[in-house]
């Protein structure tokens, strides 16, 4: 390995490190190095196809963008993919290998630890500077043993950590000094400084609170960075993230149903940032409120989401939706809700079975081992414009209703399916919001405009902006110093 290496890890989950590393990946590239990110495992429904035809965490994907490079299966070689409260999916360099409970996970997730580490060593190989991100918190000593993601994955290949603490939920100064003192004498002698993330108001109230910590335990204070706004514009990455919204004025009332195990929930990115969308983030627990569209997500357990919706009596109120003259479209695993029945004889997904749909669309699905990784292109037949984006899904699907398919990708395949009332639509593609052409044909369709002339130029000023903004609240080549 050539490349030097910084491990960045948090107090706790959803502290920022993701977004950190995003914006040092930009800021360092901007600098000329060549700069790759890296998490050994990581626990998330969001996720991204790779060139190589294989998954990564969508964090990594959008980590790999700052620094302007391909995404890559190295890049995040264990995702796990949570299907029930207990249990995942494992994903072991960009494809299924089984699943496993929380309790058998952590017996045997050591044995992962040979392929973390090749491409740990591919990725250095590559590039000058590797940035490494770890999962949860430092401080999970109760699941140190067999450790992959954080302190075992330091120590196994020789990385300075910086831990990262979230100042925002408060309790800081105790979470990194806690830290300090429930680690291990080899695991806390690896950590060199520290950040304190998401500050708001006056950063001099906390200067006392910097030096404290640093006389506390003895690591540099590398950096207090302000409450980045902004961030909203960027994929996130866990479900955790996505609190119920209350929509804003627009033209168009979009209603999402936030279900248990929503994945790829990054489709809804670019529908967010459409000033004419009035988007609502439904939760559980009440009517899905009036809409113009109501759109069922993706789903890693699509059946137990079906589950839980009709639990919630959202069935009830899809229907008269649709008796009232409402559309609905339904991206993967809601796609395959909108259909007749999902029957899962394997148990791919939970306990065999199958499962009766909303019956909205004429056809069946039949889930199985094979999964479909791919990026697509091709046109919506409804108006002929461009459509891209990607396949992840498990499963086929047979009937009459894929006979009026909505897309005809580039290799020739019809792909999902619209009512004969233009009312129902369902595809397997994941991402095609983010298509400016696309997204404006969608919108149109529904009786609104689009007013967001380029998404991928959003994305992009954001992570200038991210990089800027940590640039000037970071000591870089502190950290850049801190490296091996």
């Amino acid at each position: 390995m050539t490349a030097r290496a910084l491990m960045f890890q948090g107090t706790g989950s959803s502290v920022g490190k993701s977004l950190i590393v995003a914006g040092l990946c930009r800021a360092f590239a901007r600098r000329g190095l060549r700069v790759a990110p890296f998490k050994p495992q990581n626990m998330s429904n969001n996720a991204a196809v790779t060139p190589e035809g294989g998954e990564i965490g969508r964090a990594q994907a959008l980590q790999a963008r700052a620094a302007g490079i391909a995404p890559s299966v190295h890049m995040n070689p264990v995702l796990l993919k949570p299907q029930s409260e207990i249990g995942a999916q494992i994903v072991l360099r960009g494809h299924v290998v089984g699943a496993a409970p929380a309790r058998a996970w952590q017996v045997k997730k050591h044995a992962f630890l040979p392929a973390i580490l090749e491409s740990f060593a591919e990725l250095g190989a590559a590039h000058d500077l590797v940035l490494v991100e770890g999962a949860g918190s430092a401080a999970e000593v109760n699941l140190r043993e067999n450790d992959i993601a954080n302190m075992g994955f330091a120590r196994a290949a020789g990385l300075p950590v910086v831990l990262i603490g979230d100042i925002d939920r408060g309790g800081v100064i105790a979470s990194v000094i806690g830290t300090k003192t429930v680690l291990a004498a080899e695991d806390e002698a690896l950590i060199k400084g520290f950040i304190i993330n998401r500050m708001r108001g006056d950063a001099a109230l906390f200067a006392d609170g910097m030096e404290f910590i640093a006389a506390r335990t003895g690591w540099a204070a590398l950096g207090l960075v302000p409450f980045f706004a902004q961030a909203r514009h960027l994929p996130a990455e866990d479900a955790a993230d996505l609190a119920p919204s209350v929509a804003r004025a627009g033209r168009l009332r979009l209603v999402v149903p936030l279900l248990p195990h929503i994945a790829n929930f990054d489709d809804l990115d670019p529908l967010f940032a459409e000033p004419d969308i009035a988007l609502t983030l439904a939760p559980r627990g009440a009517p899905l409120p009036p809409a113009d569209v109501i759109l069922l997500p993706g789903s890693k357990a699509t059946r137990a989401d079906l589950a839980a919706l009709r639990a919630e009596g959202w069935d009830i109120d899809l229907l008269a939706h649709h008796r009232q003259g409402g559309a609905l479209i339904g991206i993967c695993g809601g796609f395959q809700m909108l259909g007749e029945d999902i029957a899962d004889p394997d148990g791919i997904e939970g306990e065999a079975g199958h499962s009766p749909g909303l019956g909205l669309l004429a056809f069946r699905t039949v889930l199985g081992p094979a999964k479909r990784l791919a990026e697509v292109a091709g046109v919506n037949l409804l108006d002929q414009t461009p459509v891209r984006g990607y396949e992840m899904h498990l499963g086929e699907s047979f009937g009459p209703a894929l006979a009026h398919s909505l897309h005809r990708l580039a290799d020739g395949r019809a792909e999902g399916a619209a009512s004969l009332d233009r009312r129902v639509f369902g595809t397997y593609l994941h991402g095609m919001f983010a298509d400016d052409a696309a997204r404006a044909g969608w919108l149109a369709r529904f009786g609104a405009a689009s007013r967001l002339l380029s998404f991928d130029h959003l994305i992009e000023t954001t992570l200038d902006a991210l990089a800027d903004h940590l640039a000037r609240h970071i000591d870089l080549a502190a950290l850049l110093s801190l490296a091996r």
